[in-house]
């Protein structure tokens, strides 16, 4: 009694006390949400080698991964003296330093309401918002320091060299942040988090307007949190077995650190039937696995499926049997999770709902674009040095495939979980 008595005092309204403590847990979750964004970027560039970046380009590239990690856009500058012009565009997220961003500021931000049973929507509202502006700052101060101009940026020997040789052209590259884009992009990032941490956790306190709708929405969100989870884990041991077999470790620990999730999100998306559009074109590449750069390296766009991956590697097959398996161990931990009374035809519907949600959310955040030129008087490009990298899924078709899925594993895992259900109202657990 004198804990709960404890809990309505910390949550009274206007009391100065909590307001500060309140800007307090907020701020905690902000910097240690940003510090965990950029410790795996630095490891990440420092694997790919960006440590070696010339005129202390490191820092103000760390700030540009990690504002495009939560959402923001870098734009991107170039020069070629009077005569020649560079063209240069970036879309990418590296979700490796998403995630840890998201998780780490998510458990925070629930940790001071784990002793609460019910809070006020003036309280969660008031948390979120202190949150919400406090991370703005920070990304404010991020933006301020992702600016940074490269000089003589064309590799040495190519045409595109000899030529500004002859005509005593000097090439850069500069890139900044949007100021307006990253506050926008990144406001939506942080409540997107901040809203997924409280669907997902089994214990964080909701007004009381909305317990009734945690029965249906809670078990679902977590079992795709642990879906999209159990992909990065995957992943993750795949990935150190290359390095540890195959040399190159230091590319395989850049790929893990920056974009484990957007390799191994797009499997879980081929996995289903899914598919993705794009293509190579260029000296560049994708900083992901050499068989997505077998598929897409082309002058015309190509599909990327399960069918096309497998051509290059019979072993891309396993991507359905893999996806099917985790799939219904989702399926199974909803249902274990959900309320004794819900029906199997519920427990269908709510995991193929939330699984097509999923989709979602993961098509558009695996997109990549990347495009850089290097053109004479305005017409000639020197194809030589330009490159276009894109990748882009077919995202309705991939959400529908995720309805169908979701409805068979949340069926399935239903009836294996009948005989171990024993759990009561959400409330109760």
């Amino acid at each position: 009694m004198s804990s709960q008595r404890a809990a309505v005092r910390t949550t009274a309204p206007g009391d100065p006390r909590r307001a500060v403590r309140v800007c307090l847990d907020a701020l905690a979750a902000v910097v240690a949400g940003l510090v965990a964004m950029a410790v795996t970027a630095a490891l990440g560039l420092w694997a790919a080698g960006a440590a070696d970046l010339p005129d202390g380009a490191f820092l103000p590239v760390l700030a540009s991964v990690v504002i495009m990690a939560a959402g923001g856009e870098v734009e991107l500058s170039g020069a070629a003296g009077a005569i020649a012009g560079t063209d240069a565009e970036v879309t990418a997220m590296p979700l490796s330093v998403t995630l840890a961003g998201a998780l780490v500021t998510g458990v925070l931000f629930l940790r001071p309401l784990r002793h609460h049973a019910i809070a006020s929507a003036g309280e969660l509202l008031g948390r979120i918002a202190a949150t919400a502006a406090l991370w703005l700052a920070g990304l404010g101060v991020l933006t301020a320091l992702a600016r940074h101009t490269f000089t003589d940026v064309v590799p040495a020997g190519t045409a595109a060299d000899l030529i500004g040789d002859l005509l005593d052209i000097s090439t850069s590259v500069g890139f900044r942040a949007d100021p307006g884009s990253t506050l926008g992009y990144g406001l939506l990032w942080i409540l997107g988090v901040l809203a997924m941490a409280l669907l997902v956790s089994r214990r964080a306190p909701l007004p009381t307007r909305l317990v009734r709708y945690q029965e249906p929405v809670r078990p679902a969100a977590f079992a795709m949190l642990l879906l999209l989870l159990a992909y990065v884990v995957v992943g993750a041991v795949a990935g150190l077995v290359v390095a540890a077999t195959r040399g190159h470790p230091a590319d395989t620990f850049a790929v893990l650190l920056l974009g484990l999730p957007n390799v191994v999100w797009l499997a879980l998306g081929t996995g289903i039937g899914g598919s993705w559009e794009g293509r190579v074109d260029g000296p560049f590449g994708l900083p992901m696995p050499q068989l997505l750069d077998l598929v897409l390296r082309g002058k015309q766009d190509s599909t990327l499926d399960v069918g096309a991956l497998a051509a290059h590697d019979e072993r891309a097959w396993w991507l359905i049997p893999v996806a099917a398996v985790l799939l219904l161990a989702a399926g199974f931990v909803m249902a274990a999770r959900s309320p004794a009374g819900t029906r199997l035809w519920q427990q269908a519907l709510h995991l193929g709902v939330a699984f097509a949600l999923t989709m979602l959310v993961v098509g558009p955040v695996t997109r990549v674009y990347a495009r850089y030129g290097l053109s004479l008087f305005g017409i000639a490009d020197l194809e030589e040095f330009g490159g276009l990298v894109e990748l882009r899924p077919h995202l309705w078709a991939m959400v529908g495939l995720a309805l169908l899925w979701g409805l068979v594993a949340g069926f399935t895992g239903g009836l294996l979980a009948s005989r171990v259900h024993r759990r009561g109202e959400v409330t109760d657990r």
